[in-house]
Parts: structure tokens; sequence; C-alpha cells
């Protein structure tokens, strides 16, 4: 190749750069990226590595304005995701958090928690027609869920083992979180 030839690749590069730096594409480019990465299975761990939930006490509130006690769910199995209408990871996960919720929300306890303003949440769960609950914090979290990156997204059996702990995003209506699930609700 010559000094004086551009190559497609340098022309897709320079586009895609120039596309990051725009405020208007940047998000939709970083939720196309995580989407790709949220194709993968979260990892499920072994029962030897399990970990147990510090404390259920944990007060949340609906976006109805609801109260809601974290103890409530204590004895159940629970699928809580810490996550933000702002984080381009979050957005890419929610479809499969919904998948999953649509099949599972009966039969287990879905806890899906954001610190943002309820007004802001509503907007965005009616935009995306999520139809899962929502809560926001009242009081500050158990250590086992102050944490500090989001998307964070636990599964926890019905003696507060720690089944599933996973950062970043992820395809929740995988086969393997449905195949844990199956098997977890047998128990």
């Amino acid at each position: 190749m010559g000094k004086g030839k551009i190559s497609i690749k340098n022309v897709i590069f320079i586009v895609i750069i120039a596309l990051m730096v725009i405020p208007q594409t940047r998000q939709q480019i970083q939720i196309a990226l995580h989407t790709v990465i949220a194709k993968l299975s979260p990892s499920v761990e072994k029962n030897e590595d399990y970990k147990q939930v510090s404390s259920y006490n944990w007060q949340l509130q609906d976006l109805e304005s609801n109260s809601f006690q974290l103890n409530k769910t204590k004895g159940k199995i629970i699928f809580l995701n810490m996550w933000a209408t702002w984080c381009p990871p979050c957005i890419a996960e929610m479809p499969s958090i919904q998948e999953l919720y649509n099949d599972y929300g009966d039969k287990i306890e879905f806890v899906i928690v954001s610190n943002e303003k309820q007004e802001v949440i509503k907007k965005f769960l009616e935009k995306k027609n999520y139809n899962f609950k929502t809560y926001t914090p009242l009081s500050r979290a158990p250590e086992t869920f102050n944490v500090s990156s989001i998307p964070r997204t636990f599964l926890i059996d019905s003696e507060g083992n720690i089944i599933i702990d996973e950062s970043g995003a992820a395809n929740w209506n995988s086969e393997t979180v449905r195949k844990t699930i199956d098997e977890l609700l047998k128990l």
C-alpha cells in the first residue's frame, strides 16, 4: 500500500472515533457494543465459592412510593440488579431482564434498584415498555449490595447463597441462567 492511499479500515476507524466524540451518537454506540458483550451468559459460582448475603436489612421504595423491605424476600430466590438509565451496559442488558421477568416474575423475586429520581426511571421504563418492578433505596445498602460499579446483578438462592454475582452487561435470558433458576426452584 502506497503512502498516498487511504485504506478502508482507516476511514472506518476515523468515522467510529468521530461518532464516539459526538454526544448524540456516543451512547448509542456504547449500548450497541455492550449489547454484543451482553450476549455472553453470566458465570455461575461453584458451590464451594458461594458467598452469603451479609444482610437483608434494606429499605426500598417502589415507583408508586410504596415502602418495600428486602427482608420480605428472605427465604426466596432473588434476582437483584443495580442499574441506571444513563448507563450503556445497563441499557444493553435490560431487554434480557424483561424477558426473564416475563417467564419468572411470578416464581422468584425481582428486585431492580436504581439511585435515580423516580420520574427519570418511570419515563425510561415507559419508553422501553418494561414492566418489572423497580425500586429506589431509602436506606443504605447492606455490605453485599453496596457496589461501586453498575450494572451489578446477583442471583440469590433461598438460603442466602449468592449463586451468580455479575458485574457488567450479561444475557439474563440465557439458557445458563434459566437452567440455574429452574434447578433452584426444584429445591
